[in-house]
């Protein structure tokens, strides 16, 4: 364990290796207790490094070695010297040379699931971002690739399944009941897309022809009894593989592609080429045992891994302050690839929620950072929501510039560029300029700046000039980010973004108006992309006779809290008219969102529970809304996604000042529980209008109408009544699917109650031998606004239920608390904080991945009252002050703490 204070590593510092290695022959010999790996590596000094006569220094961790080999030399004690972490080979060596090392690991105590590891079906590798190094002495850098065999010894009855990147070349039984196998990857790849498993797994195989005429084995491993759930996984590989063929023309290029299911996991899923590890949450479904949001979650992350075939592997990035070259660009298409596969509409809403709750929480707090950043102290901090979902976002504006087409040439341009090659963000920007012929050197300010921009927009019209004019400004204060390199004495240019305004203009009947800007001849269409590059710029629409409604940013078409002062009347306008599906649902999150800040004032005043604050005309808005559904053309799915109020972590977001969450608790139970009260009928109606007697699909048609069936029942759970409590539980006995149980299991554990208590144990008696629906019955309890939740969740850490060594479990148990229960988490007793600080000490010696993303709960501290900031911080020096803090905690805690 580290006990050193973090250094930080800067992108200006950048050099190119001062050795290549060409080829990687690794040799694993799995015992009990302990593993021996023999490697042989042949280097070659680079001749474009800084210094050409430099010694050899290779990274390992946990890792002893029992001897080093020159060119089949065994070297001396003087010729190398080990120096904690680092190798450093002394020896006069060669232009070209072959390295041979035996090391020694021990996989079986690997608790950080880093490097090899053993889980409970057999080992498992994780490498990205540098638990090559946990594996064998390496030159552990993603610049440095190479050509990889890897030769697995095992014990046959135990782990039957040897499996390495690339295709099998050999196997064969040993004496005392082993066996080997023998894989090569054909690809030069980085040391972080290696992979290998030896263990005790079931199989499901299938095959692919690919549009040349090429057959590809499809492969899905599972533990032993899971098939039955891994068939949807399947289907979604295969779905994943024609889709990159139709839409950017990329074929796979192996002869055999895998996924490999292991339930202790740090991350959701690993593109190790050819041979990717995913958690198995990502895999196994059925429709018993997984949700309509699961179904859809494993399309999205089967596509992901399989998406970084190309954009990720083919190409991959030069250093680790480029992550979001492959992860922003990967995102972005395995969020085409979810409109295309399921409604286009709900897919682009529940994106930008994640982004709302995740990353502008992110760039607002301790840990804000661009896209790429300019310095990291551990990298496995900056696996953020910020170069993963905004860069998406701002793949998704490069698209939404240059136009389908010239993204599509860009990315052939890229590929032709850089095959093969670990490149930088910049190259990926020069191929979309290139192709497109726009100049986007201003555009890659969102690589270098930090945080969210604001748009402010203003309109006018001029009714005897029939004209319409938008005045934008952009503001882009400096964050945490910006601060810290300012407090080091060096400057910080900050300027204007470029980014696409994408709108259209409604009439007083919702009619979409024709759109000509001053200067063009005629109009161009109903929407239009704006060219936003200045601080401050002024569109003006001719020909508009009457004053319109603005619909702005449509698609959500730039990463910005967008300021327009929307009239409730025309907010409901929108809701009802907009041919933007995004747009009708952000026009009635923004009139919620103004009904709940009017509610948190007064509940902040004591007058909340008088509900003067609601106005009479909402209530009519949400039955329209309801009652949409079911006319011709309407999206059950669209509408339960607006029938859901902003969720309290995007109120706190909101709040400008001193945040009160029992405040914003309040008022948005308050104003559901008007709702319901209000709309009990068409809720009811809508309900029982909406059941499914077909049998399941998580196709979107029937998921969407589940969606808003559910949404209807959570409402009326709200009357708190013997009714409503006998309709929840109704469904909950009588559930044929995953979702309509865990439906009813949400809607019953808000309370205190005896039928709370009745189903959570049935729940757990029928779903205790299956691990993650077991994390559904965690989660559904330490997400509940119930009073005692923050009894019942430390009552759980001693839960035959619970195990703090699984990532999992400590995210459905401890993260789900901490991170989505904003009233217990901020308690004002400060129990919350106490809870998260020793979750984070007790995580942080076994594994400190997952410490650090509890210890990110802390991120907003300084948002809330002086008491509820003395309790946070009193935790947060507890973290830092203890012995042996790992860089992972230290970083971010020492962050939060400078904030």
């Amino acid at each position: 364990m580290r006990t050193d204070t973090p250094q930080a590593i800067h992108l200006k510092d950048y050099t190119p290796p001062a050795f290549l290695i060409d080829t990687v022959d690794l040799d694993i010999a799995i015992g009990d207790g302990q593993t021996v790996v023999t490697a042989a590596l042949k280097c070659q000094r680079n001749p474009a490094a800084a210094d050409l006569n430099c010694s050899l220094v290779l990274s390992g961790e946990e890792v002893k070695l029992e001897s080093i080999r020159v060119d089949g030399r065994l070297l001396g004690a003087g010729e190398y010297v080990l120096s904690g972490d680092r190798l450093l080979v002394h020896a006069e060596l060669p232009e070209s040379f072959t390295l041979n090392t035996v090391s020694t690991i021990d996989p079986d105590s690997n608790t950080q699931l880093s490097g090899l590891y053993r889980s409970k079906d057999g080992y498992f590798t994780q490498c990205e971002a540098e638990g090559f190094r946990r594996i064998t002495w390496f030159l552990d850098r993603p610049d440095v690739m190479a050509k990889y065999t890897v030769t697995i010894h095992a014990d046959k009855a135990k782990f039957p399944v040897l499996l390495g990147n690339g295709n099998p070349v050999a196997a064969g039984d040993e004496e005392g009941g082993r066996h080997w196998a023998k894989w090569e990857d054909p690809f030069r790849k980085p040391s972080y897309l290696f992979a290998m498993v030896a263990a005790k797994l079931d199989m499901l195989e299938d095959w692919y022809t690919t549009t040349s005429g090429r057959k590809v084995r499809c492969a899905v491993y599972v533990e032993p009894g899971k098939l039955d759930q891994c068939g949807h996984a399947m289907e979604a590989l295969k779905k994943s593989m024609k889709w990159d063929e139709d839409v950017f023309g990329l074929e796979m290029d192996l002869d055999h592609y895998m996924i490999v299911a292991v339930g202790d996991f740090n991350m959701g899923a690993m593109e190790n080429k050819g041979l990717n590890i995913f958690n198995t949450k990502y895999v196994l479904a059925r429709p018993d045992t997984a949700t309509d949001i699961d179904f859809q979650n494993i399309d999205r992350v089967v596509a992901h891994e399989y998406f970084h075939n190309w954009t990720g592997n083919r190409v991959t990035c030069r250093d680790w302050f480029q992550l979001s070259l492959k992860e922003g660009l990967t995102v972005f298409r395995d969020q085409q690839f979810g409109m295309d596969m399921h409604s286009a509409g709900v897919t682009r809403i529940q994106e930008v929620r994640t982004l709302r709750t995740a990353q502008f929480p992110e760039d607002a707090g301790p840990m804000a950072h661009p896209i790429r950043p300019a310095s990291y102290a551990e990298i496995n901090n900056f696996y953020s929501a910020t170069v993963y979902e905004k860069g998406a976002e701002v793949i998704r504006m490069i698209h939404t510039l240059i136009g389908k087409d010239a993204f599509r040439k860009g990315m052939d341009l890229y590929f032709e560029r850089h095959d093969g090659q670990a490149v930088t963000c910049e190259d990926f920007v020069a191929a979309m300029q290139d192709a497109s012929g726009l100049d986007l050197s201003q555009f890659k300010r969102w690589y270098n700046q930090a945080g969210t921009p604001k748009l402010i927009v203003r309109s006018s019209h001029d009714a005897a000039a029939k004209r319409f004019t938008l005045e934008v400004e952009q503001q882009y204060p400096a964050t945490a980010y910006e601060k810290r390199i300012e407090a080091s004495g060096k400057p910080v240019a900050r300027g204007a973004y470029h980014l696409p305004l994408v709108l259209g203009l409604l009439d007083a009947q919702g009619k979409e108006l024709p759109l000509r800007l001053s200067g063009e001849a005629a109009a161009c269409g109903t929407q239009r992309v704006l060219s936003v590059t200045q601080d401050r710029q002024q569109f003006v629409f001719e020909d508009i006779a009457d004053a319109p409604v603005p619909s702005l940013l449509r698609g959500y078409s730039a990463p910005v809290i967008l300021d327009y002062p929307y009239t409730a009347a025309e907010l409901t306008h929108l809701m009802a008219h907009d041919s933007d599906a995004f747009n009708r649902w952000e026009a009635g999150q923004r009139l919620a969102g103004e009904v709940l800040t009017a509610g948190i004032a007064a509940y902040q005043a004591g007058t909340g529970d008088d509900l003067a604050w609601i106005p009479t005309s909402y209530a009519d808005a949400i039955r329209t809304l309801l009652s949409s559904a079911f006319a011709p053309g309407g999206d059950p799915a669209l509408v339960a996604e607006a029938l859901a109020l902003p969720s309290e972590v995007v109120l706190i977001e909101a709040t400008e000042g001193t945040v009160d969450p029992d405040a914003i608790a309040a008022a948005r139970l308050a104003l559901r529980r008007h709702l319901a009260d209000a709309l009990k009928g068409p809720l009811a109606a809508a309900y029982h209008e909406l059941k499914i007697d077909a049998p399941y699909s998580p196709d979107a048609k029937q998921a969407g109408a589940r969606a808003l069936r559910n949404a209807c029942l959570a409402y009326l759970a709200e009357i708190d009544d013997e009714a409503s409590r006998a309709l929840v539980m109704a469904q909950f006995d009588s559930a044929n699917n995953m979702t309509d149980s865990m439906a009813a299991l949400s809607a019953i554990v808000q309370f205190e109650v005896a039928e709370r208590d009745i189903a959570l144990e049935r729940f757990l008696a029928k779903w205790k031998d299956e691990a993650l629906v077991v994390d559904k019955w965690l989660q559904v309890q330490s997400t509940s606004r119930a009073a005692d939740t923050g009894k019942r969740v430390r009552n759980l850490l001693t839960h035959s239920a619970f195990d703090i060594k699984n990532p999992n479990k400590v995210y459905a148990l401890i993260r789900a608390f901490c991170a989505a229960n904003p009233k217990h988490f901020h308690a004002a007793d400060g129990s919350g904080y106490a809870f998260a600080a020793d979750a984070v000490l007790q995580l942080d010696g076994m594994n400190p991945q997952v410490a650090s993303r509890i210890a990110r709960s802390f991120d907003r501290w300084r948002k809330f009252d002086t008491h509820r900031q003395s309790l946070a911080r009193t935790q947060l020096a507890r973290i830092q002050s203890h012995n042996g803090l790992s860089r992972d905690v230290a970083e971010v805690v020492g962050k939060a703490l400078e904030a």
